[in-house]
């Protein structure tokens, strides 16, 4: 990660943390390709395992933190990064909503380590997985699984002026509208949650007729009760319609009590 040469020696020093995730987050970062050489001359990328050596030393001006908190050991480390960061942003689903990992928190994770594990006795770990919001300040939460990286680059850029990051509160159907996508409900009758879902994907699946899966997580006013109507109308019946909303973003608020009301 170059970039050293033309950075002034005051560069802020940015750290990327991960905790229980799949990575793909992270990567994002790397993705960003001809943006990331000038976020590497605008920073002092001063942790980030996925693409330096350089081991934790002193404190950061900004952390990304990826990830959800699974483990006791995690809910410690956790506490480290936030006295480290002036600034924390975490990044993508797990973090902000505890990930696809919070489906344990709908069961019994001791069962599920018995069945799996040879030796569940050796498996340290919580019994739910919860957001990093849960456990310690954060200042900016960036959704997405993954993370949109024209978003990452918006909230990096932001920290470096001094300013809120400019990103969409608003429903996947508006980036639908846009795009001059034809509803995929309306049309072809295809379930979708793109009317309660945070903006950020592009519209992706909606614009290969296929229905959102919620990547994004709630929006900022979601209207899950309403979709959830919507939703029966079309044929989802209540074991479907608790599973829709148990996804990616399982733990996160709306999403959460809209599948715990068709819990069986």
């Amino acid at each position: 990660m170059s970039g050293q040469g033309h950075r002034t020696p005051s560069a802020p020093r940015l750290a990327v943390w991960k905790f229980a995730s799949c990575d793909g987050c992270q990567l994002s970062l790397l993705d960003c390709e001809d943006e990331l050489l000038a976020v590497a001359q605008a920073l002092d990328i001063a942790y980030f395992p996925e693409a330096t050596r350089a081991p934790i030393r002193g404190n950061y001006d900004l952390s990304l933190v990826e990830g959800s908190i699974t483990t006791p050991h995690d809910a410690e480390r956790i506490q480290d990064v936030r006295r480290r960061s002036r600034a924390l942003v975490t990044i993508g689903a797990c973090a902000t909503s505890g990930g696809v990992q919070a489906l344990r928190n709908f069961a019994d994770v001791r069962e599920y380590a018995s069945i799996v594990y040879a030796r569940p006795d050796y498996i340290h770990t919580l019994a739910t997985s919860t957001p990093i919001s849960d456990h310690v300040k954060v200042d900016f939460e960036l959704r997405g699984c993954p993370i949109d990286k024209g978003q990452l680059i918006e909230v990096i850029s932001s920290f470096l002026a001094g300013r809120k990051p400019a990103t969409p509160s608003h429903s996947v159907c508006l980036q639908c509208k846009l795009k001059g996508n034809v509803c995929v409900m309306v049309a072809q009758g295809t379930p979708c949650l793109g009317p309660v879902t945070h903006a950020g994907c592009g519209a992706l699946c909606p614009s290969y007729d296929r229905g959102c899966y919620g990547c994004f997580g709630p929006m900022e006013t979601p209207n899950a009760l309403s979709l959830s109507a919507s939703l029966s109308s079309l044929g989802m019946d209540e074991r479907a319609l608790k599973r829709v909303y148990r996804t990616f973003n399982a733990q996160a608020e709306a999403f959460r009590e809209e599948s715990e009301r068709h819990d069986e």
